[in-house]
């Protein structure tokens, strides 16, 4: 199966995407995201299962189906996860209430870089509709960055990532323990990492008390602060941190927007903490960001 003909994800109308697309031996990848707030409708099917990482994702209205499936009508999966397996059919309808931003990873079961004691092209996989995996997803963040900065990773690490992205698909087919139990043990539970990642979004824009994250957790602050680093890999204040910068990037994209205004949206008093913050993230000011769009 040739990368330069892969069956892709079809959007229309297809000029409110834009697209960043990567590929490596057996998995191609695309970060789509949609700068508007234009509705728009999507379809997919191959010989190519498909794997889905919605990073910011909230809608006004539309369903999601996978055939196998009962269609959902979620209306927020920002940070959700999907898998279509090769052969069924993925369509639905997206009205956003912010712009959205998903990555699809396409894999070829054929040539994909796994060992072949795996058998993973001959697995019969279950389709899977907004779920929640954090080993699954700290493996896509990786892969996204690649995509997004190309020059820093290399063919065989991206190639490394897509055997334990498969390595990691068949543990979750097989309803087996995650790499990372040991790692994480000590961690949050899934609704407690959901419900402080939850509360961060939708005060992202505030100073948010350590104490405020804990009761939502329903643990002390030193006990929450210490098993939201072991789950997410980060403090809260850099959690938030990151997910500031990622509402700017947004943001920025608007060019009729002032520079302050993103700042003050995403939190910050003053523009030139936000400056300082944006560049200590990315490694280039907000101007320079949105230049570079």
């Amino acid at each position: 199966m040739p990368q330069s003909s892969q069956a892709r994800v079809v959007i229309n109308p297809g000029e409110l995407a834009k697209r960043q697309a990567a590929s490596w031996r057996g998995l191609d990848a695309e970060i789509v995201q949609f700068p508007g707030n234009d509705a728009s409708i999507y379809e997919f099917r191959a010989n190519a299962h498909l794997f889905i990482a919605c990073q910011r994702a909230s809608r006004t209205a539309g369903e999601t189906h996978i055939e196998g499936l009962r269609p959902s009508t979620l209306r927020d999966f920002s940070r959700k996860m999907l898998f279509v397996p090769a052969d069924h059919g993925f369509k639905g309808r997206f009205v956003p209430r912010i712009p959205l931003r998903t990555t699809y990873f396409y894999i070829d079961p054929s040539r994909l870089a796994v060992d072949p004691e795996l058998d993973f092209s001959s697995i019969a996989f279950t389709p899977r509709l907004f779920f929640d995996d954090p080993v699954l997803w700290s493996t896509a963040e990786k892969l996204i960055a690649l995509i997004e900065s190309p020059g820093e990773g290399t063919r065989l690490y991206a190639e490394a990532l897509g055997a334990v992205l498969a390595v990691e698909l068949v543990r979750l087919e097989r309803g087996t323990p995650g790499a990372s139990t040991a790692a994480t043990r000590g961690g949050l539970a899934g609704w407690q990492r959901r419900a402080a990642c939850d509360y961060i979004e939708e005060h992202l824009a505030e100073d948010v008390a350590l104490a405020d994250l804990a009761a939502v957790a329903k643990l002390s602050p030193a006990h929450f602060c210490r098993a939201f680093k072991r789950s997410v890999g980060l403090p809260p204040h850099r959690y938030q941190l990151q997910r500031r910068i990622e509402q700017a990037k947004t943001l920025l994209a608007d060019a009729e927007t002032p520079v302050l205004n993103v700042a003050l949206a995403c939190g910050f008093g003053f523009s030139s903490n936000f400056t300082q913050a944006f560049r200590k993230v990315t490694g280039v000011t907000p101007r320079e960001f949105r230049r570079g769009l």
